[in-house]
This record gives C-alpha cells, structure tokens and sequence, in this order.
C-alpha cells in the first residue's frame, strides 16, 4: 500500500535552492561538518532555529494549504539524519549542486527535494501524529488502508461499509475511529477530497458536468451546490475566470 504518490502526483512539489530569508527547509551539520538533521518549515520561512551550520537551503511549494498532507502537517517538521546514510548523501549532493549552478541544476535539485520530502514525510508517517488529522490517519495501519482506498479512487461511490471493510474493522468500531483520528466522519473526509481534486480540474479547464460525474455527483447542480458551500463560487465561474 503506497500512503504517498497519490498526494505528491496531485499536488505539484516544487524544491527550488533559495536564501535562509527565503526558505522553509534547510538541512543542518553535526559538528563533523555531516548532514545532522532536516527542518521543514510548513508555514512559511524558517525561523531563528535556522542560525548555526546549514548545509542547504530550499525553497518548498507543495500546493500550500489546498493540499490536505500539508496542511496536516506541524508547523516545523524535523528529520533527525542520524542512522540515514543514504539521506545523508541526498543532503551532501543537493548542496553540491547548488553550490556548483551547472546547468540543469535546478532541475537535479528539484528531483533530489522531492525524494527528500518523500522521506521526510515517511519519516512523520511512521513515528504518528499526537493529534487529529489526516497525518494521524495515515500512521494508523487500519484507517490509511481506507484513506489510501479514498485517494485512489475517489469516483467509487463509497459506503462507511465499503470503507470499514477495506479498513477490516466492523462498521461502528471504523466510524468512531475515524472520527476520533482524524477529525471527521469518513464521507466527510472523502466529499472534502472530491472537491479538492475537483477544484483541481475546474481550474485546468475541465466541463462541470465531466468533473461532476468524475467524482460520483449525482448531477452537475448538485456538484456546483457543494462547491459554492466549499469554495464561495460556483465552478463555473472558476473555470471561466481561469480563462480570462
């Protein structure tokens, strides 16, 4: 079961070299001059923290607050480095390309922050989340079955029964857990990412009706009252603002 690529596929990550005033992840030395620890920082430039041996730093878009891991995510994220050699060598060959500005480097910086995000965010999988989110959700080996299952394939016309059983946990025992992890019901959880894909599509120029039958609306009219009551504004003049 793959937790991640949906959310890296959908939501556009781009890791770009940038001066410690204007980025949000840096990697930091031990005293041996060897990459010690990574710092993400979600919601905006890194702070004072930044001071010290920094061996790198990165500007990191991730969709900002429209993509719901990032928004799951604390305000700092820390990778502690220690046992992760190969992370160690991502870290050291980012800085190298940075420093040398050969051509396509940027490019190379851009794939190598990305594989460093997906570690990083592995990373956060595992240890769990203290609190409610879609960040603790995902840690839970029941629940991101079902989550995963959500993300997928969010056309599937899903039941909490459809859900619980790809979770394997009766009915009641999903829903309360799932409430209880990650904030709301699970329909909840999936109408909210319909929409966030469908906003996606809205925005590219997709039909209203094509996107409405894509994420399991009934008709287009009831697709354009939940996207009113989500986003402020029918898709409709989303799709035509986009084309102004």
């Amino acid at each position: 079961m793959d937790r991640l690529t949906t959310l890296v596929e959908r939501f556009h990550l781009k890791v770009q070299g940038a001066p410690l005033g204007k980025a949000n992840l840096i990697a930091k030395s031990a005293a041996d001059g060897k990459p010690d620890r990574v710092m993400f920082f979600t919601r905006g430039a890194c702070e004072a923290s930044c001071a010290g041996e920094v061996l790198f730093s990165a500007a990191v878009d991730w969709s900002g607050p429209t993509n719901p891991l990032m928004a799951a995510l604390p305000d700092v994220v820390m990778f502690d480095l220690t046992g992760h050699a190969d992370t160690h060598a991502l870290v050291d060959l980012m800085k190298s390309e940075a420093a040398a500005n050969r051509c396509g480097a940027q490019s190379v910086i851009n794939r190598l922050g990305e594989a460093l995000i997906v570690r990083l965010l592995r990373d956060q999988i595992e240890r769990g989340s203290t609190e409610s989110g879609l960040l603790a959700g995902m840690a839970d080996p029941r629940l991101s079955r079902a989550i995963v299952a959500m993300h997928d394939h969010p056309g599937r016309v899903w039941s909490n029964a459809d859900l619980a059983q790809v979770a394997g946990l009766s009915l009641s025992r999903f829903s309360e857990l799932f409430q209880n992890v990650v904030g709301e019901t699970p329909i909840g959880y999936l109408r909210r990412w319909r929409l966030i894909l469908a906003r996606q599509d809205v925005q590219r120029g997709d039909r209203v009706e094509a996107v409405a039958r894509r994420y399991a609306y009934g008709s287009p009219e009831s697709f354009t009252r939940a996207f009113r009551r989500a986003y402020g504004q029918t898709p409709t003049a989303l799709r035509g603002a986009g084309f102004a």
